[in-house]
Formats: structure tokens, sequence, C-alpha cells
């Protein structure tokens, strides 16, 4: 399954993610990843999550980051829920990329049965028409 949360910055699209992600550790069999640019989640998001700051791994660009995705669902087969917060900045704000970043990610949700839940700041009718079956406008 896959969740855009998406909508002009100060909408909430942050504090539902992290709410999401503390709900989803709680009822998960599994693992849980959150992917976030910078540290600004570490006291937010439960201990039980998996945080991971993507700066420090030096991910720019949506290439990049389906990558670090595939490679941590490679390595941990026990992840169930994926939270991207703010894609379109780690995707320097490339969003005629973004459609082809989300079927990748529609491909690893697939396979690999993984709920994936990403946040963008974003106009909602900038979005590809494909991409519109997955939006929670906020």
């Amino acid at each position: 399954m896959i969740q855009l949360i998406v909508g002009v910055k100060g909408t909430g699209k942050t504090k539902t993610l992290i709410d999401m992600a503390n709900e989803a550790i709680k009822t998960s069999k599994g693992h849980v990843v959150c992917l976030e640019k910078g540290n600004k989640l570490t006291y937010d998001i439960s201990h039980n999550v998996r945080l991971i700051d993507v700066e420090e791994y030096r991910v720019t660009g949506f290439h990049t980051l389906l990558s670090f995705t595939s490679g941590i669902l490679a390595s941990d087969y026990d992840v169930t829920d994926v939270f991207i917060d703010s894609a379109l900045k780690i995707g320097k704000n490339k969003i005629d990329e973004f459609e082809a970043f989300i079927q990748g990610i529609e491909y690893l949700a697939e396979r690999f049965s993984v709920n994936f839940t990403i946040t963008s700041s974003c106009d909602p009718a900038d979005l590809p028409e494909s991409l519109k079956k997955y939006v929670t406008i906020h």
C-alpha cells in the first residue's frame, strides 16, 4: 500500500506521519522504518522505529532514494512499514521525477508487501494524474 500525504507547507503532514509511524510500531509484527532529511524527528518518533537521516548516507535525488530504500528492504525482510518524510526535498524538488520514483516504490510495496507512507510539500494539483490515487490531501 502507498499513501501520499501532500499539501502546502505548514499543514501538518509531518505530524500526521509521526502519529502514523508511532501507531504502526504498536501493531506491526515486523520492523518499521522512517527516512527523513536531517534529524528533526528524533524526539517525536518512537525509539522502536528505525529512524534514518538520509543526509548521513548522502542520499540526494529520487534515484538514490529509491536505491537506498531497496537496500533497506534487501537487508531486512521483516520491514512492514516505511515512512518517508519530505520526499520532494530529498528528490531536489523535481516533481517531474516524482512519478518514476513512486512507480519504483509501488513495485517494492507489491513485491515485498510493505506499506509506504510518503509526505511531500506540493499542491496536489501539480501531481501527475497517475499519482492522485495515492493522495491524502492535508
